[in-house]
């Protein structure tokens, strides 16, 4: 009947869109989420004073052969699946002693049998490696790496062994474990913070903070000893920063002036009681017995 009616002109253009909506009405198929055959993951960790961050997608092992199979030897790799591994760093910093801008990168490797080859090149945003372009590295860097006794199902890029101013950063799959050493420069930035806060005077200043800085990072001992009395003189009672002040005294090699405050944070803890007083007891008598 319609195309009669085409045929002989006798249809409106309203009509013609009636007739194309009767069309354009047939319902869409329902949209099914599936799972992701490798999920992404994104590891965010902060080291010191420089944030982190790793984007990557986790493949399972699923009864395969990995590495010198499905992953050949001597071939770059997207470490991970889908989209190349991604790794930001908000401060320059080494990685196996080789110096790394802040920035965004591509995160690829080249696995080996006995060595590893791990490669930061400039943030591409390529699915896998297929348009990898060695003039693009910005390092190359060799890794070892280490046979595990237990197979990872999943893919593993994680951020372990935290100081102060180092982590390892591991990507570990099936039965390897690719370790890499991650070093930041936190004393050049916080101290001379430190200093001119603490010159500077004022209220509230971050004594026990600051001394508890340089105890662990073996800097001005007499400093941080300072610090922690003036830290003591405003909380007379805190019997956890008494412990503090005693292992200062212990690292001072002090240790008549170590025992002494030992013994008077342990009074204060069993005076306080609670939960708290076990461990701090505990944390005392462990001081004591080191410097018999």
């Amino acid at each position: 009947m319609i195309t009669q009616l085409l045929r002989t002109g006798l249809v409106a253009t309203s009509g013609l869109c009636f007739a194309a909506g009767l069309f354009a009405q047939t319902p869409a198929a329902p949209k099914i989420d599936f799972p992701a055959a490798s999920p992404s993951a994104t590891v965010t960790q902060r080291v010191g004073l420089t944030d982190i961050q790793i984007n990557y997608a986790r493949p399972g092992v699923k009864g395969r052969k990995v590495f010198g199979s499905l992953v050949p030897y001597g071939h770059v790799w997207r470490t991970g699946a889908n989209t190349a591994t991604k790794i930001s760093l908000s401060t320059p910093v080494k990685l196996n002693g080789t110096d790394i801008a802040a920035g965004t990168y591509e995160l690829f490797t080249i696995p080996g049998a006995t060595e590893w080859t791990v490669i930061i090149h400039k943030n591409m945003s390529q699915w896998g490696a297929y348009s990898y372009d060695q003039k693009n590295d910005v390092a190359r860097i060799k890794a070892v790496p280490v046979t595990l006794p237990t197979a990872v199902e999943s893919l593993d890029i994680s951020l372990n062994d935290l100081r102060d101013e180092s982590a390892t950063l591991n990507i570990t799959w099936e039965k390897t474990r690719v370790p890499v050493a991650l070093t930041v420069d936190v004393k050049s930035t916080l101290v001379p913070q430190i200093e001119a806060v603490m010159a500077g005077g004022g209220d509230k200043l971050p004594y026990a903070s600051a001394a508890m800085y340089y105890l662990e990072n073996g800097l001005d001992l007499k400093k941080a000893a300072a610090w922690m009395d003036a830290a003591l003189a405003a909380q007379p009672d805190a019997f956890y920063l008494v412990y503090r002040k005693a292992l200062i005294l212990e690292k001072m090699g002090d240790k008549a002036g170590a025992a002494a405050t030992a013994q008077k944070s342990i009074e204060g803890a069993n005076k306080a009681g609670g939960a708290i007083r076990d461990e701090y007891v505990s944390l005392n008598e462990a001081l004591l017995a080191r410097i018999k």
